[in-house]
């Protein structure tokens, strides 16, 4: 039995913990404050930047075979390298962003995530203009997103960072600041950048591709390009450029035939927001309601912001679903339903379309074939005939000829044709292409005969 003055054993445990501890917290402060404060001050806006984007950054590498001479400057024939670079997420499916250079001529793009899985991708588009490209890989699930943020009001002086492949070294994380804007940078007599963020964060070989965040962690530019011998002199593209060309290039009509019919513009008041500027006559669009003016906020589960988040809601779907759009119009909110439409399916093939408009046919060119002839164009299509007085034949292409690019877009494929044919009616507007004739690049202007 216990005296009833005194505490219990198991309370004076306790109370002595508590005298302990509180003895140990005023005579080694530190102590109190390394769990707690220590850590949040650990916890700093680049280590929460980078922590966010990272999972959507991933790895490319592949092997590719180049002319010209080797590291060393010596000539040297055709031979083999080892190519990488990064890439970013921007659709759950699978669809990555990255520059061209680094996927241009590699047979096996081998990607690897953020948690060390790999895949093999296949290029969907490329723009040879700003030297982007679409890749896609096949996951079991839906994969990470990085955020997108805009370049419309980047600051010199604002910090940025910068995530990717730099030789090699998976995930590396840079910091600098914006240097300048509006940079224009030649980099090859065949490639030149416009309109450039210039930053002192280090990016090094293998950057190219990957994404430059500011600090909340929102992507604001692509990594393109560094200056050789110049040391805090990198370059990339402004994310709301990249991210217009990347709405193209996954551009529902190209991926899928289907077609919605609506153009617009981003504004990035407020997070940005996609405004209708124009919808085609007789297309789902207009059939659906959707007019000029209207401020589109969501298609389907995805939130609308810019014009990359309307192609990426609407693909997938066909002419069977019924597609929920949201529009602000004015100061009232309307729920649209959109049915796309497949493009074309009652009018001319795109082999007799080339031969209306254009006055060629064209056949495919196999990969081996090219490949023998040319490394800087990944395909092709042979002219096989060209109509007397046609616009083809009045600006001197001939049989053997092979379309490589019309508009700024590789034609590889009939389908390829077909959708710059459809943009170029629609705008009525001349042909831009490119062929190869016996080694050389020709170009020119062309105007379709439309009717």
């Amino acid at each position: 039995m216990h005296d009833p003055a005194l505490p219990s054993p198991r309370l004076s445990r306790k109370r002595c913990t508590t005298v302990i501890l509180t003895a140990l917290l005023f005579a080694c402060p530190t102590i109190a404050t390394r769990g707690l404060a220590g850590e949040s001050a650990r916890m700093t806006p680049t280590v929460r930047a980078v922590a966010q984007a990272r999972p959507a950054v991933v790895n490319i590498n592949g092997h590719k075979t180049v002319d010209g001479p080797d590291e060393n400057g010596a000539e040297s024939g055709p031979r083999r390298v080892n190519g990488m670079g990064t890439g970013v997420i921007v659709d759950e499916r699978g669809y990555i962003i990255t520059n061209h250079h680094v996927v241009d001529g590699v047979r096996r793009i081998r990607v690897t995530l953020a948690d060390r899985r790999t895949f093999i991708a296949r290029l969907i588009n490329h723009d040879p203009v700003t030297d982007l490209a679409l890749i896609k890989i096949t996951a079991n699930e839906p994969l990470p997103l990085v955020k997108i943020g805009t370049s419309s009001d980047l600051q010199p002086g604002e910090t940025v960072i910068a995530v990717g492949n730099a030789y090699g070294y998976q995930h590396t994380v840079t910091q600098g600041i914006v240097s300048a804007l509006d940079r224009s940078v030649q980099v090859t007599d065949a490639q030149k950048y416009d309109d450039l963020i210039q930053t002192d964060a280090s990016i090094n070989p293998g950057n190219s591709g990957g994404p430059l965040l500011n600090i909340n962690g929102e992507m604001i530019g692509i990594n393109v390009a560094v200056r050789v011998g110049a040391q805090g002199i990198g370059f990339a593209i402004p994310v709301d450029k990249a991210m217009n060309v990347a709405a193209e290039m996954m551009k529902l009509e190209r991926l899928s035939g289907y077609w919605h019919g609506m153009e617009g513009n981003t504004t990035f008041d407020d997070g940005g927001h996609f405004v209708v500027s124009a919808v085609a006559s007789g297309s789902p669009a207009e059939r659906a309601g959707v007019k000029a003016g209207d401020v589109v906020t969501s298609i389907g589960k995805i939130q609308v912001h810019r014009a990359l988040d309307v192609e990426r809601a609407f693909l997938g779907h066909t002419s069977e679903d019924e597609v929920a759009v949201s529009v602000r119009r004015q100061s009232a909110s309307e729920k649209l339903l959109v049915n796309l439409g497949k493009r074309g399916a009652q009018e001319l093939s795109v082999d007799d379309r080339t031969w209306k408009y254009l006055g060629v046919r064209l056949a495919p060119v196999t990969a081996d074939v090219f490949e023998n002839n040319s490394h800087r164009y990944s395909g092709g299509l042979r002219v096989v005939s060209v109509r007397d007085n046609s616009p083809a034949a009045r600006h001197g292409i001939r049989s053997g000829d092979v379309l490589v690019g019309m508009h700024g877009w590789e034609t590889v494929k009939m389908s390829d044709v077909d959708y710059v044919l459809r943009q170029t009616q629609d705008a009525d507007e001349p042909v831009k292409f490119y062929i190869v004739r016996g080694g050389t690049t020709l170009y020119g202007d062309m105007e379709p005969v439309w009717r």
